[in-house]
Order: C-alpha cells, then sequence, then structure tokens
C-alpha cells in the first residue's frame, strides 16, 4: 500500500503590531487551499507547541521592534531559547523554516527573527527551506509574496522526507536566503528579489484570465498618457493576471441597541516652541500624571482617536450614519472557512458603532493585498473592479507599491478612487488592523517636574498627491494640536491658561507607561554623555539633562561625566528648540559642550559651519573616541531613523577609521562593541 504522507505542520508567529500575524493567517489560509493543515499559534501561547518533541515541520513568522527587540509577544520564548544551560540537542527534532520581518531604517534589520534563527541551529534544529528577510522600508511584500510562493514545495518535501526517515530526523539543512538586490530598472522602485535556492512558485497558484481594462467599455475620458491608482497601462492592463485568493469572510456583524460612552485623560499646559513661520511646527504638552515613572528617556503610549471628519465620511459611506450610536454585535460565522477563526480581541463588547471606527480601527493604515481582493467583490464598475484586481495580483506589484503603499493611502482614499465599491462593515472590521496607539520619549525628569510628565511633537503635515488628493495631518499629532489649541500658551512665553474654570476647561487623553527599556541615564554619573539629537529629537535629553542637574544639586561631592549634546534645526531663530534650556544647562555646567548647527542659515563653502548633526560630529572626532574608548562613555541617537540616524552612524563609522586607523570593517566591530555593551542606544522613528 502506498504510504500517507501527513498534511499537518505548525505555524508559530511573534508579532507587535499584527504584521506578523496576518502573514502567519495567510500561510494558514493558503496552506487550506492547497489540503495542508496549518496548526496556527502564537509564540507567547507556550501551551499550544511543544518544539522538542514536535514531529511535524514548523514555519516561524517574526517581527522585530525597538532597536532590535523582540516584539512583547515573543519574549518570553526569546528568554527561554536562549538560555546558556540548554543542551546543543534540544531541538535535534526540529524541522523548520523562520520568515523575518524588519526594517532597514533601523539598526539591527530583522534581528529577532536572526536571534531565533541562530539559536535554533545552535541547538540543533534543522531548516527544510531557506530563510526569508522582509524589509518594511520597501515593501514587506517584495520578500514575503515570493518566500510563501515557495513554501508548498518545501513543505510537502520535508513532510514527505520526515514520514520517510521517522520523526527523529530533519531533512537537509538549508543555509540559503532570501535577500534583496539594488538595480538601476527605470521602474522607480529600484529593487529586485534575488532567489537563491527557492522553489518556483506553485502550480496550483490559479492564473485568472480578466476582462483586459483597456478594451473596457465604460472607460472613462480618453486614453491615460500614465499610469494612476485607478488606470493601468499595458502590458499590465492587457495582461492575464494572478490574483490571490479570496479572503473567507468569518464574521457577522450586526447592529443592537443605543449604548454611549466617555473617554478621557488630562493635560495640565500646552507651549508652542517654534515660531509661527517656522518649516514644522512643534508642540510641547504637559501632562498632570498620578503615575510614576522612572529615569528620563522612558517612552509612553498617547492613543488617540481616528480623525473625526474620516470618521463621519466612512459612516456616510457605508450609509451607516443614522445607526451611530447603535451597538456593534459581533459573531463567528458558523461556516466559515478561516482557519482558526477569532472574534476580533480590539473590539470590546457592547461598543457603539462610533466607538469602534473612532477608537478601534486603524482607518489610516495602508491597504494590504488581502483587502483589495476583498474589495473587488464589493465593486460594481468593471473597469474598477479591474484595477483593483491587478493591484492586488502578483503582476501589478509595481503599481501597487508605486499608487498605494509609497504614497501612504488609506482606505477612505481608495473608496473615494472607486466610487462603486461599497464594502459592508464586516469586511472592515475583518481587515482593517487595530488602532495603535503611538509612542512618544519623555522630555521631563520626575526630580525637576514631580507629578508632571512632558512631551514634544511636531505636527505632522502631508501634502496632497495625486493619489490623495486631499492633505492632511499626521493622525495623532494634528489631534492633539486641535484639542489643545484652545489652551495654547503664546509663543516665547507668557500668561498660563486661566485655571479658575476648574479642571473642566482642561482636554484630556489616555496615556500607558511602557516598561523600562535601555535608553536611559547610566547608573554611574561619572560616565559621559554624547547625545545626538536633531529636532525633536532633543526630547529625552531635556530629561537626562534636567535629571542631571537635579542630580548635581543633591550631590555636591559626586563626579559628574562630560556631557555633549549635538542638536540641529533648520534657522536659530525659528526652530531652536529649548535654546534658553540648554544655554542655561551649559552656564550651570549641566552640559559640558552644546553644539549646534542650522541647516538653512548657512552659507556653503570652505569656512562654513556644520550643515548637519553628522557633520558637526566630524570636527570632534579625536574628543569622541577619547570619551567611548578611553573613559568608556555612552553614545545616544534620537530621532529621525531613515536619514539622520543613518546618517549618524556612517559618520561615527568614518570617525572610528580614520582616528584609530583601520578598515572600515575593523571599525564597524567596535561599534558593534558598543551596542552590545548597551553604550551606543537609539530612540529612533521612520
Amino acid at each position: 500500500a502506498p504510504r500517507v504522507v501527513a498534511s499537518r505542520f505548525v505555524v508559530l508567529y511573534g508579532s507587535q503590531r499584527g504584521q506578523a500575524q496576518a502573514i502567519a493567517e495567510e500561510i494558514g489560509e493558503q496552506a487550506a487551499q492547497r489540503g495542508l493543515e496549518a496548526d496556527l499559534s502564537c509564540l507567547s501561547e507556550k501551551e499550544k507547541y511543544d518544539l522538542e518533541k514536535e514531529t511535524a515541520p514548523v514555519v516561524f513568522v517574526v517581527s522585530t521592534t525597538g532597536d532590535g527587540e523582540p516584539p512583547d509577544t515573543a519574549v518570553p520564548f526569546v528568554r527561554r531559547i536562549k538560555k546558556k544551560t540548554l543542551p546543543r540537542e534540544r531541538f535535534a527534532r526540529l524541522c523548520y523554516a523562520l520568515l523575518a520581518l524588519g526594517d532597514t531604517n533601523y539598526a539591527n534589520f530583522c534581528n529577532c527573527g536572526k536571534t531565533i534563527d541562530k539559536r535554533l541551529q545552535e541547538l540543533g534544529g534543522k531548516r527544510f527551506y531557506a530563510t526569508g528577510h522582509a524589509d518594511d522600508a520597501v515593501g514587506l511584500e517584495l520578500v514575503v509574496d515570493s518566500w510563501i510562493e515557495g513554501l508548498w514545495d518545501a513543505v510537502r518535501k520535508a513532510l514527505s522526507e520526515m514520514a520517510a526517515a521517522g520523526p527523529a530526523v530533519g531533512s537537509q539543512q538549508d543555509n540559503s536566503a532570501v535577500i534583496l538586490q539594488e538595480t538601476a530598472e527605470p521602474s522607480g522602485l529600484g529593487l529586485k528579489l534575488r532567489h537563491l535556492n527557492l522553489s518556483e512558485p506553485d502550480a496550483e497558484a490559479s492564473e485568472q484570465p480578466i476582462l483586459r481594462s483597456g478594451k473596457e467599455k465604460d472607460v472613462p475620458g480618453n486614453a491615460a498618457v500614465d499610469a494612476s491608482l485607478t488606470k493601468s497601462l499595458p502590458p499590465l492592463s492587457e495582461s492575464s493576471l494572478k490574483v490571490p485568493a479570496l479572503p473567507p469572510p468569518y464574521l457577522s456583524v450586526c447592529l443592537g441597541d443605543e449604548v454611549v460612552r466617555e473617554h478621557e485623560v488630562q493635560i495640565s499646559r500646552a507651549v508652542p516652541l517654534t515660531r509661527h513661520d517656522s518649516v514644522k511646527a512643534a508642540l510641547l504638552i504637559e501632562l498632570d500624571v498620578s503615575v510614576s515613572y522612572d529615569l528620563p528617556g522612558g517612552v509612553f503610549d498617547v492613543l488617540c482617536p481616528n480623525n473625526g471628519s474620516e470618521v463621519e465620511e466612512l459612516l456616510q459611506r457605508l450609509k451607516l450614519g443614522q445607526q451611530r450610536d447603535h451597538c456593534v454585535l459581533l459573531e463567528l460565522l458558523k461556516d466559515t472557512r478561516k482557519k482558526g477563526a477569532q472574534l476580533p480581541a480590539h473590539i470590546p463588547e457592547e461598543s457603539t458603532l462610533q466607538y469602534v471606527i473612532t477608537w478601534c480601527l486603524e482607518l489610516r493604515s495602508v491597504p494590504k493585498k488581502a483587502l483589495l481582493r476583498s474589495l473587488v467583490e464589493c465593486t460594481t464598475s468593471g473597469f474598477e473592479k479591474r484595477r483593483l484586481q491587478e493591484l492586488c495580483s502578483t503582476q501589478g506589484s509595481a503599481d501597487y507599491n508605486r499608487f498605494i503603499r509609497d504614497p501612504n493611502i488609506c482606505l477612505l482614499d481608495l473608496l473615494r478612487a472607486f466610487p462603486s465599491c461599497t464594502p459592508p462593515l464586516s469586511l472592515l472590521i475583518e481587515h482593517l488592523p487595530k488602532l495603535q496607539s503611538r509612542s512618544y520619549s519623555a522630555a521631563s525628569s520626575k526630580l525637576r517636574h514631580p507629578g508632571r510628565l512632558h512631551f514634544v511633537f511636531n505636527i505632522v503635515e502631508s501634502p496632497a498627491c495625486p493619489e490623495r488628493p486631499v492633505a492632511r495631518r499626521g493622525l495623532c499629532t494634528g489631534w492633539l494640536a486641535d484639542l489643545v489649541a484652545p489652551v495654547l500658551q503664546p509663543y516665547g512665553g507668557g500668561p498660563a491658561p486661566a485655571e479658575s474654570s476648574g479642571d473642566a476647561a482642561l482636554p484630556k487623553i489616555y496615556i500607558s507607561l511602557r516598561p523600562p527599556g535601555t535608553f536611559h541615564l547610566p547608573a554611574d554619573p561619572a560616565l559621559p554623555l554624547i547625545m545626538v539629537g536633531p529636532g525633536t529629537g532633543v526630547a529625552p535629553f531635556i530629561g537626562f539633562l534636567q535629571h542631571r542637574e537635579k542630580e548635581r544639586e543633591q550631590m555636591p561631592g559626586a563626579t559628574f561625566g562630560e556631557s555633549w549634546l549635538f542638536f540641529g534645526c533648520r534657522h536659530k531663530d525659528r526652530d531652536f528648540l529649548f535654546r534658553e534650556d540648554l544655554e542655561k544647562f551649559v552656564v550651570n555646567g549641566t552640559l559640558t559642550h552644546l553644539k549646534v548647527c542650522f541647516s538653512r542659515d548657512n552659507s556653503e563653502g570652505p569656512g562654513s559651519s556644520p550643515k548637519y548633526v553628522h557633520h558637526s560630529l566630524q570636527l570632534h572626532s579625536k574628543e569622541i573616541i577619547s570619551l567611548l574608548l578611553e573613559q568608556n562613555g555612552c553614545f545616544y541617537v534620537c530621532g529621525d531613523a531613515k536619514n539622520m540616524a543613518k546618517d549618524v552612524n556612517e559618520a561615527l563609522i568614518e570617525l572610528f577609521r580614520t582616528e584609530l586607523q583601520v578598515d572600515k570593517l575593523e571599525a564597524m566591530k567596535k561599534i558593534a562593541t558598543l551596542r552590545e555593551e548597551k553604550r551606543y542606544l537609539q530612540d529612533i522613528w521612520s
């Protein structure tokens, strides 16, 4: 009799904001379509899996957060496998594949995935498929889609080999990888995939002959001269498309009785930090907090709602404006084909429709291809239907990046562009991710401001573009700016808002403090500090210096190391944040060196002042080397990850290379050592 090969394999995910979970669930759904059974669990659910005894292939999908840290759901797992007491053959039976998610805007790209991969190898685990490293800076799908396509042959091969060899034997180790290779292609994306030892796309993937948009009778206007969000050009417009399978619906949504909710916390003061003609408007907000927070440099989250006008527009588009105060009742469809379907945990019971759309769903998230595929079924225009199919297809990946991902469009932008699309509420709840809180760094010390917590932000402005004809402000920063407008103090000082009207006049928000991280002052005050924080990146260093100033007052006999701050902004007289505070810190000795550069005030040419903070660092290379290598100082960077943090890192590499007379690789190793010793710390964002 022929041998029966099992079809079960395990999928484990570690996710911070839901992307790894969504990809893991996609693997589970595609597995079912191919006659395979994916046993899906979160890494935090340790009672649901046992890697030591597992006899089926295991697929990991893990993201990386912060400065190369594991997502919260993966932290206990990573701690367990990193124990040095584990025997070398702990996972000798384990046959696995791993997809790591990361962002090359940050220093430790895919660090969590790489850590798990390396440790599983050290403990005897064997790969049955190439490890994938997906980069959110250019689009996760560039690696994810191809990695999943090649997974199915690899899973079947692993299942067959494990069945033939017995449960204690894994398949041949695969040391290949999926990488991104830069090209000079004129598409504008500048990237293509290079696959090493990956299987060809699964033969079961459907290639669907669909109406060609160039021959549609209802194409509006004349032929397009260029592609856009709503129009394509040959060859895409004339191609048969490989469209992903329709995600199975799994929720039944109905509206119950009317309910009422309230949500509030308190702000005590708001101050503009930039002049009215500054390119970016920065605000300082002071919170009246009863909770205590540890050393300055800590991070906390602000829970913000979706934009009110966008919520109203969506309610009207769904034709549910009259039912906004009705309770949303969720149930799982009894006949759903979705593997492991669960009610979304981020939607509380007895929530109103208004509350769900305002506080629970991320309306600004970039629509994923699964959502586009589902919207096809809700669209009546043949022309619009075809274009949505193109955008979610394999052939339309370049258009998806160009017209959806890169301009950062959202669901409402799509609904405006495709007016015949009328999705049901259930589809949006199934596909829109949880509305995430926004993170901010504390810009104060509790020694200076007991019971108060300061934070600073720029009001983000996103100009209109062809794909998004309406300009918009950042979701949280725009909301906060509107919230504090009635109590905003005048620029440059002035009387505080009158408090005679009582607390009712003060706006309120929700915050939650995060567990202490590594971005804080060293325990030994004698260690030198080098702080790099242009723009609002200076915020945590204001807290550092307030804290250090108070410590100097309280410990007059103690030894304190040097402190250097490299700050930068556009104009000295428009957006020099905390200028008076910083100059005061220099005068009283709290801040040893203040190095400031103004990128728009300086003229070009020899003898001109440094333009950016990384230029300023290079002018003080000898002092920096001495502080870091001879005095065990700490190097802190806060601000933009995409440009500034990369430039600072490159400047530091060049500084080490030049001053120590070593090659670039050796300089990079020394900087890596600083990171390992937690003396090169970053609080950066993209």
